[in-house]
């Protein structure tokens, strides 16, 4: 369930489970490190946050405007829209 007003909400078109996340995308490209793990919810891409030294999940945003993007971190359930800058609750990646 998602506890929102955002309007984004009908572009999650997962495609990767956070079960097969390794690290994010940029930072294991380059040898580096990050702090913690966000899912764009419409591609999969994995970057990292924006308390990461790269914040490849936000230059992710930026260049595809991929709107949600979800934690992945154990326990953690929600997501963020960057175009209305609002948390969204609850969120759950499904298994596929």
């Amino acid at each position: 369930m998602v506890l929102t007003t955002c309007d984004h909400v009908d572009q999650i078109k997962i495609t990767a489970k956070a079960d097969d996340v390794k690290g994010c995308d940029g930072c294991l490209q380059i040898g580096d490190s990050w702090v913690e793990l966000r899912m764009c919810l419409t591609c999969g891409h994995v970057g990292c946050c924006d308390s990461s030294k790269h914040q490849h999940a936000r230059k992710h945003y930026e260049t595809t405007k991929h709107p949600i993007i979800q934690s992945v971190e154990p326990g953690q359930k929600w997501g963020w829209c960057y175009l209305d800058e609002e948390y969204l609750k609850e969120l759950s990646i499904p298994a596929s």
